[in-house]
């Protein structure tokens, strides 16, 4: 079972258990750090907006472009670590992802 690092809104850090195949919005919502995921991952709001620290965006799946349109709209927008959680399937190439959740809109 994979192992996600998440540092939430006030900066602590919480290492989460992930299922595979989940998607890494449903683990951060199911270990209640504050995402409120208002389409329920159906990419179509950014509530869910992490940024993917160091290397691990070359664990991920390129982004669609829906997911790169919503982030880009964000004012929390960074260019090369702003992601949908939702959007973020887990697999054992997400072992020790580090994500941090960006600020609400």
């Amino acid at each position: 079972m994979p192992t996600i690092i998440a540092i939430d809104r006030a900066g602590r850090e919480h290492r989460l258990s992930a299922d595979k195949g989940r998607s890494l919005m449903e683990v951060l919502r199911d270990n209640d750090l504050e995402v409120m995921a208002i389409c329920g991952g159906g990419c179509s709001c950014a509530t869910c907006h992490v940024y993917v620290e160091g290397d691990g965006a070359a664990a991920l799946d390129p982004q669609a472009p829906d997911e790169r349109e919503l982030v880009q709209d964000s004012p929390h927008f960074r260019d090369g670590s702003s992601r949908l959680s939702c959007q973020i399937r887990v697999t054992d190439r997400l072992d020790g992802l580090r994500v941090t959740l960006a600020p609400e809109d």
